[in-house]
């Protein structure tokens, strides 16, 4: 081969690999290969995401929650969707009504949860595709010994006296009671100021500077669902409730003339002969609110620690008549049918409580304790004065009255 011939060969050859190298090198096989597969696989997810529902739901407390609140804790949410069912049950299988909002994108249960009770929650929802999504949870709720209550006076929904404060007695020891204190608030209708005062770590009465405006009404929030009274202690009760001021009776008890006026709305209505404690046992003085009635009851003198050397009652009468309750230590307004109708307004023989004439089974409606009896209503006032004896303990029934408006408010805990 000559040499001109071997160039040109080796120029083709040259060219040749040339092109097979412009062709691996530019060659968009490999890459087309990869990107086609990706292509797949976003497809594949596409489909996917197609067959799964983009419904989103929430169930709450969150599942494993051991001290969830019993009251409006348990919800069941959806977005993105419309929820199609909700049961709820407790451990043992006991369903829990509820009810579903009219957008179907909620559910409550309708009533409060109990106390230390397992709760199961099921929900299914569909998406706008008419894909399903289910959510499950399991939670407990707060222990009696993790919560505590208050049991409050007065009742929702009643007409008391003017001189009725709300009273709260909480079931645990309060030892944050400016956190318990912020969960309460207590308004009148008449705008009078209202303070707290904690007689304890378990007791906290709340009152106006002067009695209540007759025909007011009152208001008590309780917002304590979740509130820390004590370590690791919560509130449990979420509740308003209102009552109503009646017309403005107060009583006056004059130990020394042994007569009872009772006024209302500052005129005396009635004038009533009485019979107090005696010298040895003398009736407590100062304001003193009426915080129970009984047609009849038992007045047994061992309960209040009248009992003679053996041990046994002073007295011991099941069928006092007209009773009305002055103090938690047993003082009572009430009638008496076994003293002689000649004691009354001249001679004070009790133990300790306010007595009027009145006839034995209470259904006599002549005697001044029927009249008293039934012209009164639970926090109404009385006024003691003149028995020798010491001021009532405030604290001793529903007495703050007692305290002067300083000595009330520096009870408060904020």
């Amino acid at each position: 081969m000559t040499d001109s011939k071997r160039r040109k060969g080796l120029m083709a050859a040259s060219a040749l690999l040339g092109g097979v190298l412009v062709l691996t090198a530019c060659s968009g096989g490999d890459d087309k290969s990869s990107g086609s597969g990706e292509n797949s696989q976003s497809q594949a997810d596409a489909a996917a995401a197609r067959k799964s529902s983009q419904a989103d739901i929430r169930i709450t407390p969150k599942d494993g929650s051991d001290s969830a609140s019993i009251n409006n804790s348990a919800a069941v949410t959806v977005s993105k969707g419309s929820l199609t069912g909700v049961t709820m049950t407790t451990a043992d299988g006991k369903a829990v009504p509820g009810t579903l909002s009219a957008d179907k994108t909620s559910w409550k249960p309708d009533a409060q949860l109990e106390r230390s009770t397992t709760y199961k929650v099921a929900a299914e929802a569909k998406d706008s595709a008419g894909l399903v999504a289910h959510e499950n949870a399991t939670f407990t709720t707060v222990s009696p010994a993790n919560s505590f209550i208050g049991t409050f006076t007065p009742e929702d929904g009643s007409t008391v006296g003017v001189g009725m404060p709300v009273s709260i007695n909480f079931d645990k020891q309060i030892t944050d009671k400016a956190a318990v204190q912020k969960g309460v608030t207590v308004t009148s209708s008449s705008g009078q100021e209202v303070a707290c005062h904690w007689f304890s770590t378990q007791r906290m009465d709340c009152r106006p500077e002067t009695y209540w405006k007759e025909n007011s009404t009152v208001t008590l929030k309780l917002a304590l669902d979740g509130v820390e009274g004590a370590s690791g202690v919560y509130g449990v009760q979420q509740k308003t409730v209102t009552f109503h001021i009646g017309r403005n009776q107060i009583s006056y008890v004059d130990a020394k003339t042994k007569e009872m006026k009772v006024t209302e709305d500052g005129k005396t209505v009635k004038t009533i002969p009485i019979s107090a404690g005696s010298p040895e046992h003398t009736t407590y003085e100062g304001i003193m609110v009426m915080s129970e009635k009984y047609k009849q009851t038992r007045m047994n003198g061992t309960t209040v620690g009248f009992t003679d050397n053996d041990g046994k009652a002073e007295y011991d009468i099941k069928d006092v008549p007209h009773a009305i309750r002055l103090t938690s230590s047993g003082t009572f307004l009430h009638g008496n049918y076994w003293g002689a109708k000649s004691v009354f307004g001249s001679v004070n023989t009790s133990h300790g409580c306010v007595g009027l004439s009145d006839t034995k089974g209470a259904n006599d409606t002549t005697t001044p304790a029927y009249w008293m009896y039934t012209h009164s209503i639970v926090g109404d006032v009385v006024v003691v004065s003149h028995t020798g004896d010491k001021t009532v303990a405030p604290d001793n029934g529903l007495n703050g009255w007692n305290m002067s408006w300083a000595e009330w408010k520096a009870g408060s805990a904020v």
